[in-house]
């Protein structure tokens, strides 16, 4: 990439970041309900930590940091880059202020933008990778802040709006059942390295897949309202142990954000508290919740080797999506046209849990340092989502990319597809 162009785009997914902080209080940045959820705040410091230690740090002449107790705050999770604040612990840090850290932002984004414009010839090509890196990171970022600021305000009982300038979508029409059909055989998945791609999608590497079916929609609200009512959540023939145990001690009986008033279901959006749209696919639902609805459907899950033959085949391009650029915030369903041959919502909406474990391909070897702490150290006890969904850049998915999240975790914006044996 061009200098140019590598600054144009760095200095974009930076301003959308402060975009998405618009609507926000200066309340809204230091609460941290759950230990998932991080403050607004952390988000908006860690992206530009992320550009000032791993980038600035090593490159930029009389480099001096900015803060010296902000690498011990904004760290995440590198063990090899030094002590830090305990995730559970980020929402209990008054200081810095919200004003501050944007300052400690500005100044990030100013010097990051000097150093992509004088870098010697013989730096460029780590600078590049690196900073393409930051990018992507940040852009994962801006996903998790409106998951997190959702179930900030889904927590607060006097339900706030974020997206005050949403627009009622008109109810889509009820789900087309139809599974498609895909013949197996041996094909390559993963990255083929035309393009950005997360070491975690390499090496392209062949698999054999046995014929399948794919069902044409994800589940609707609708649909999972039939697993509830027919006493799903009660059933322990439905669930995985871990699972059954999950649901029975966290007290679930439905999915997350919802909640039953005197007028009927109700679901909590960033554009606050609607009425579940039966039409609608059902959303932040955990891995166990997808696999016991599969169950009860007398279905399964796909695996991610059948979900990104399939995508590729028969699924819907990245330009149809709902993505975070559409502004909706919310899965809507309202993919290709029904009487398509084609699978609906497969890029955006939501991520669709596959009953893959993550775990390294054929071949992957996970890099030493810092960066090897990005995603080789997770493939362990996490299953694989893939697709994107409504909060995340659209410009940022592909069919190859593999998100990764614990069984039990549903605050993301998760749903189901079926599959099947042909």
């Amino acid at each position: 990439m061009e200098r140019n162009e590598l600054s144009r785009r760095f200095l974009e997914v930076r301003k959308k970041s402060e975009e998405l902080c618009e609507p926000l209080e200066t309340e809204d940045y230091v609460v941290q309900p759950v230990d998932d959820v991080s403050p607004p705040k952390w988000h908006i410091g860690h992206t530009s930590w992320f550009f000032e230690r791993l980038i600035l740090q090593e490159y930029e002449s009389n480099f001096k940091l900015f803060h010296d107790q902000y690498h011990y705050i904004f760290n995440s999770y590198y063990e090899s880059l030094g002590e830090r604040v305990l995730r559970t612990l980020r929402g209990t840090l008054s200081r810095p202020t919200v004003s501050e850290v944007m300052e400690y932002r500005k100044s990030v984004t100013e010097r990051m933008l000097k150093l992509l414009e004088k870098v010697d010839d013989d730096k460029w090509p780590d600078i590049e990778t690196l900073t393409t890196l930051g990018i992507n990171h940040e852009q994962q970022h801006q996903e998790l802040f409106l998951m997190d600021i959702k179930y900030i305000y889904a927590a607060n009982p006097l339900r706030p709006v974020y997206n005050k300038d949403f627009e009622e979508i008109p109810t889509n029409e009820p789900n087309d059942k139809r599974y498609l059909l895909f013949k197996g055989g041996q094909h390559q998945i993963g990255a083929n390295g035309y393009g950005f791609a997360y070491d975690n999608e390499y090496p392209r590497h062949d698999r054999l897949i046995r014929d399948f079916a794919l069902a044409k929609h994800p589940v609707t609200n609708g649909e999972y309202l039939e697993l509830m009512n027919d006493g799903g959540y009660e059933d322990h023939r439905l669930w995985l142990s871990d699972g059954w145990d999950t649901i029975n001690t966290q007290g679930w009986k439905h999915p997350l954000h919802w909640e039953k008033t005197k007028d009927g279901w109700m679901v909590m959006t960033l554009s606050g508290l609607k009425p579940v749209n039966p039409n609608e696919p059902v959303s932040h639902v955990s891995y166990y919740e997808a696999s016991a609805f599969a169950r009860w459907a007398g279905k399964r899950l796909p695996s991610e080797d059948e979900w990104e033959f399939a995508a590729n085949q028969k699924g819907n391009s990245v330009e149809e999506g709902n993505f975070m650029d559409n502004r909706i915030y919310h899965p809507t369903g309202n993919g290709l046209p029904q009487d398509e041959d084609r699978l609906n919502s497969m890029m955006g909406d939501l991520w669709e849990w596959t009953l893959s474990a993550y775990l390294p391909y054929p071949g992957y070897e996970q890099a030493f340092g810092a960066l090897g702490e990005y995603n080789g150290k997770f493939m362990s006890n996490q299953m694989v989502l893939r697709g994107g969904c409504c909060a995340t850049p659209r410009d940022h998915i592909r069919p190859t990319y593999r998100n990764f999240f614990q069984c039990d975790k549903r605050w993301q914006f998760s749903g189901i597809r079926l599959a099947e044996d042909a």
